[in-house]
């Protein structure tokens, strides 16, 4: 019995000594081997990743297992980790922060989850980075500084996703990449970086020309593990080589027609066509008079690859239809119009004619408030509110380009109209919008002039992560020229104050109606907390200032 009992305790202790270093999570198994300590768990139904992860594993492993994100410093604790696999589950969100505490970090593999975007900043926080796999998630932007933050990158997957434009600056930007291509040259000795780029859905026009080149250049020490890449569109091109391509250089539209100035007899059906030269093909519109009041049908016929017509049918004409057709085209460099003037012949002479455009004096000042309502994928859309004698007859013109450009684009907008898009805005830029009223220029307080930002590091969260970061806080109310916004990095909170400075202000314009406005923007500046707005008069020096505390410092150095 004695010895049963001694045996018995042996056991115990040796129980509870194993259970001591081997602590492990519930449905998931613990190993240790010559690479360390590993946590595997597979197929448990988690939904999040555990806060009670011991901190001396240096590999972890954690797939089939539900996980939706990856939260802030979900890893911190984990000091030693080196091998991170999350593969195979159904994240869709990575916080910036979610590598937060990862130095000794050189595997990252994300395979088949549901990622649309990357905080590439949060790889500030691995610099040992060797390995990437983010292959079978559905990544459709590649920013062009994506890669700063990984300097030892060896391996990166980014195949099987939904990428169609990628500017081959996101390598030559890259440190490694640059590094790599110096090291080779002088001693013929480099560590090669594996690329794998292919099953996207490269779209083979202009936009993808200095990708494609980049890619048919391509040589150590970057190598592709498939460089047989195919494009997907457009039509012409669907299942073509990258090698078999010849993107040619982008073009603004281009747009124009045979007649400008048309009369028809009352009742016919009329077709205006206008044909627009561009690279990539634009989107084309038309506006005119009655377009809130009748919508008419308008086609479109593709040329050739860089050329497309576009019709308007104008069914049964009768005098009201008279006015200014304008057909306006986009694509991602700009934006260009031609107008038809419609005249139409009345049996009646006795009917007279009025003006195609209804026209103001020079004299009139109307009350004009513009602002950035929001920001679409490539640019901002305008509002404005006027108050005029005869809003319903009034036309305004949109005066847009680069601040120190002097010739601007003109946009014609008809009766009824009050918001336009402009796509494509350049990073790092300050324009200036006007909107003043039909052939007038613009007068002080009808203008707002802006920054586009460069900084991507807090707005990465985002669930759609574009190209370039444009606005994020709205401007309103008639901003002079002269004044300025810090667009990058602005809390939300002033975006709410902002659109109801508006609201009140514009409440304001239509109880004095008639009266001549001041349009100043001291009431923005004196509610916003973040210091948005200054005086042009301001000496640099406070200019400096003010625009340090504003967080879009990206701005900064444009004035």
């Amino acid at each position: 019995m004695d010895v049963f009992y001694a045996i018995f305790g042996i056991f115990l202790v040796f129980n509870i000594i194993t259970t001591g270093f081997s602590t492990c999570l519930l449905g998931c198994s613990c190993t240790n081997d010559n690479l360390g300590r590993s946590l595997l768990c597979m197929e448990t139904p988690m939904g999040h990743i555990p806060e009670n992860i011991p901190n001396d594993f240096t590999k972890i492993r954690i797939e089939n297992c539900h996980l939706t994100e990856v939260p802030r410093g979900s890893f911190s604790q984990v000091r030693a980790l080196e091998f991170l696999w999350l593969n195979f589950n159904e994240i869709t969100l990575m916080n910036i922060k979610s590598l937060e505490g990862l130095t000794s970090l050189t595997e990252l593999r994300l395979q088949g989850n549901k990622l649309t975007s990357i905080p590439w900043t949060a790889f500030q926080s691995t610099p040992r980075l060797k390995i990437l796999d983010l292959k079978h998630n559905r990544l459709d932007v590649l920013p062009e500084n994506a890669l700063r933050h990984l300097p030892a990158l060896t391996y990166l997957d980014l195949s099987f996703n939904q990428f169609s434009i990628i500017s081959k600056e996101v390598f030559t930007n890259w440190p490694l990449y640059q590094t790599a291509q110096k090291a080779w040259g002088k001693e013929g000795m480099v560590s090669n970086v594996v690329l794998s780029l292919h099953d996207n859905l490269w779209l083979c026009d202009c936009r993808l020309k200095g990708f494609v080149e980049f890619i048919r250049e391509v040589s150590p020490p970057i190598i592709l593990m498939n460089s047989y890449l195919k494009c997907s569109s457009p039509a012409s091109k669907v299942g073509k080589y990258f090698y078999e391509v010849q993107p040619k250089t982008c073009m603004k539209p281009v747009a124009s027609v045979t007649e400008s100035n048309i009369t028809l007899s009352l009742g016919v059906n009329a077709t205006l066509t206008c044909l627009v030269k561009a690279r990539p093909l634009p989107s084309i519109q038309w506006l005119y008079p009655l377009k809130i009041i009748r919508a008419f049908a308008s086609t479109q016929t593709q040329i050739d690859d860089e050329a497309v017509t576009s019709q308007l049918v104008i069914p049964s004409v009768h005098l009201a239809d008279r006015g200014l057709y304008t057909c306006m085209a986009n694509n991602f460099i700009g934006n260009s119009s031609v107008g038809i003037s419609l005249n139409i012949d009345s049996p009646n002479s006795s009917d007279p004619l009025p003006p195609p455009v209804p026209m103001l004096s020079s004299d009139d000042s109307p009350h004009i408030d513009i602002r950035i309502a929001k920001q679409t994928i490539y640019g901002i859309t305008l509002e404005w509110y006027a108050i005029t004698d005869n809003p319903a007859e009034t036309w305004f013109t949109i005066h847009f380009g680069k601040y120190d450009s002097p010739k601007k684009e003109m946009i014609f907008i008809g009766p009824g109209i009050n918001s336009y898009s402009v796509s494509d805005l350049l990073p790092v830029t300050k324009y200036e919008v006007c909107v003043a009223l039909k052939n007038h220029p613009p007068r002080e307080g009808q203008c707002i002039v802006f920054v586009t930002g460069s900084d991507i590091s807090e707005l990465e969260q985002r669930e759609k992560l574009i190209h370039i970061i444009v606005i994020v806080c709205a401007m309103v109310l008639a901003v002079p020229a002269g004044m300025y916004a810090c667009t990058t990095e602005v809390r939300f909170s002033c975006v709410d104050r902002c659109v109801d400075l508006w609201k009140k202000r514009r409440r304001r314009a239509e109880n004095t109606e008639g009266s001549e406005s001041q349009n100043t923007f001291d009431s923005l500046q004196a509610a916003s907390d973040e210091a948005l707005c200054r005086e042009s008069e301001e000496k640099p020096t406070k200019r400096r200032k003010s625009e340090d505390r504003c967080k879009g410092g990206s701005a900064a150095h444009l004035y």
